[in-house]
């Protein structure tokens, strides 16, 4: 199943993760490659905002990050995507608590999914995740920030 999200509005939803956060949208895929991984879905995930030289579409792993321009919304970006797949919008989960990205989504038939209800099921992943036997202990970004410096590199190119 592929799943839209509406990256900006779930961020908030989640414990730990803050808008004002510089790596906000890092920590965000971070945690979408924990859930896809767990449960063998596929994301795209929208941020609105980027400035300039940094919009774009990125891979990471199995997630796939939009990167909006400053002017463009991801709203509407979630908008055309969907209007391209047609049809096949209806096997599409849409990831969002915005009503108006909710209403066009449900008319191109898609399953909505409110952020909060989407945010329980990430720290599920993630604490199914954590509890496999073998499975490394998960490294909080404020400690990911330490051994970077630690070993000479920067926090920011994470």
């Amino acid at each position: 199943m592929l799943y839209l999200v509406d990256g900006h509005n779930l961020i908030p939803k989640l414990p730990g993760l803050n808008l004002r956060d510089m790596d906000d949208e890092m920590r965000l895929i971070e945690l979408l490659q924990v859930f896809s991984r767990m449960r063998r879905h596929t994301v795209e995930v929208y941020f609105d905002g980027a400035p300039p030289g940094k919009a774009g579409t990125r891979s990471y792993g199995a997630i796939k990050a939009h990167f909006v321009p400053a002017g463009q919304t991801a709203d509407a970006a979630l908008r055309r995507r969907l209007e391209r797949m047609q049809r096949s919008a209806r096997q599409v989960t849409l990831v969002s608590s915005d009503r108006q990205v909710q209403s066009e989504a449900r008319r191109f038939q898609a399953t909505i999914l409110p952020s909060e209800e989407f945010a329980k099921q990430i720290q599920q992943a993630r604490l199914d995740a954590d509890s496999l036997p073998g499975a490394p202990p998960a490294v909080s970004a404020d400690e990911m920030d330490d051994w970077l410096r630690l070993f000479g590199e920067s926090p920011q190119k994470r």
